[in-house]
């Protein structure tokens, strides 16, 4: 048996490469749908340091995952909300357009992406349409009334290739509360035929507004499933992490050292740092629901100790990383080359991962934001490779030595 005590240089090299982390997936995999209810998705248990390389993954039903945790487990949950994002509308030149925000810069001034992009100079005036009437939706149920929303196009932004757009919002409101009236959900890219409804892309115990995409692994839990693990003493901290459009996008340098990670606003607040203090304390486990509760932990523990947070990182986990709070992980599963790939990879191992996606395909399991879910427990995290801090800083500066 191969000995991974260190780093294996062709491994790693292997790991670098962006065309490491492909595998082919059937169109009719990707989920258009969630499943109802919830927690009736499927899940993948990876719980040994052999799973995925000599012995199978585990089958269960999502709400299996009080009995597949031990009490006095924490799980940390991002309790970021989707806003409605993405408006259409037309130019004061009649010209229709399409705007999905992404972050707000200044008060009510958004960078968004927009489309016909070439169009969108500064000056440009944009005039947004309201949405359409949803199935139980009627005008006066619109927590705000507004005969028109505007926007002036301010400059281009040379990092995203968005622009950066302020909006005439009536005195006394906010942006956020006229999207209720003039946005909608976006769902991802992948999802093309859905008939969810808003609320399905919400997780249960989602509250802070700022998000344009859901943090997927938290869809699979309803209020009784978290109740029943309130009962064995599996209990909740929460972070919050707005979940940005970099989510969806791949990573496009073929040395993924090279690259450049995304920035995305994190909270992780004193209360749950110190849940997390006492849990290990204690003896329990710190289990993320979701690549973004991965982000945010070992964002704010990059002093070397885990922190109270709140700013942006852009904090980019690849194999190699020295873990420094998370023990286990929930996650659905990712797309090939995406950043996502490459932290789950981080944990148990790029080849190892990507036989476990091949089980998962093998037997029908369903793929990307709803999909259904794996969860790696921290028994099966073995010991792949780590760098140091230091080490993996110089990797992934571009630097060749270790």
């Amino acid at each position: 048996m191969k000995d991974t005590s260190r780093p294996q240089e062709k491994d790693f090299e292997l790991d670098c490469s962006v065309a490491s982390y492909d595998y082919e997936l059937p169109p009719e995999f990707i989920a258009q749908n969630p499943a109802v209810p919830r927690d009736s998705s499927r899940l993948l248990v990876v719980d040994s340091p052999t799973t995925g390389i000599e012995t199978a993954p585990l089958h269960h039903i999502f709400h299996d995952l009080p009995a597949l945790l031990r009490s006095g487990d924490l799980l940390v949950m991002n309790n970021t909300r989707v806003i409605p994002a993405r408006l259409y509308g037309h130019k004061s030149t009649g010209g229709k357009i399409q705007v999905l925000l992404l972050e707000e810069r200044q008060y009510n001034c958004w960078l968004a992406l927009v489309k016909p992009g070439k169009s969108f100079k500064q000056g440009t005036k944009i005039i947004f349409d309201v949405r359409q009437l949803g199935i139980g939706d009627s005008e006066d149920s619109y927590p705000v009334k507004s005969p028109q929303l505007t926007a002036t196009v301010l400059e281009t932004d040379a990092a995203t290739g968005g622009r950066l757009l302020q909006f005439d919002v009536p005195e006394g409101k906010s942006l956020v509360q006229l999207l209720e009236v003039f946005g909608e959900i976006p769902l991802p890219p992948y999802i093309t035929t859905s008939s969810a409804a808003d609320e399905q892309y919400q997780t249960v115990y989602a509250k802070q507004p700022g998000a344009i995409a859901a943090p997927t692994a938290g869809l699979h839990f309803t209020p009784e499933l978290l109740q029943k693990l309130r009962d064995r003493n599996i209990n909740q901290a929460f972070i919050t992490l707005h979940v940005g459009v970099g989510t969806f996008r791949p990573v496009e340098v073929e040395d993924v050292t090279t690259h450049q990670m995304h920035e995305e606003w994190i909270e992780v607040p004193a209360a749950t740092v110190e849940q997390i203090r006492a849990t290990k304390a204690a003896g329990g486990r710190i289990i993320a629901v979701g690549t973004t509760a991965v982000r945010a932990l070992e964002g704010a523990a990059q002093s070397g100790n885990l922190q109270p947070f709140c700013q942006k990182t852009d904090l980019f986990i690849y194999p190699g990383y020295q873990w420094r709070v998370v023990d286990g992980l929930i996650t659905n599963f990712h797309l090939p080359r995406s950043s996502l790939l490459m932290l789950v990879s981080a944990l148990i191992g790029r080849q190892r991962l990507l036989n476990i996606y091949n089980e998962a395909i093998a037997f029908g399991y369903r793929f990307y934001s709803f999909g259904d879910a794996m969860l790696i427990l921290p028994s099966a995290v073995g010991v792949y490779y780590s760098l140091s801090p230091e080490s993996y800083d110089r990797f992934h500066k571009g630097s060749s030595t270790v």
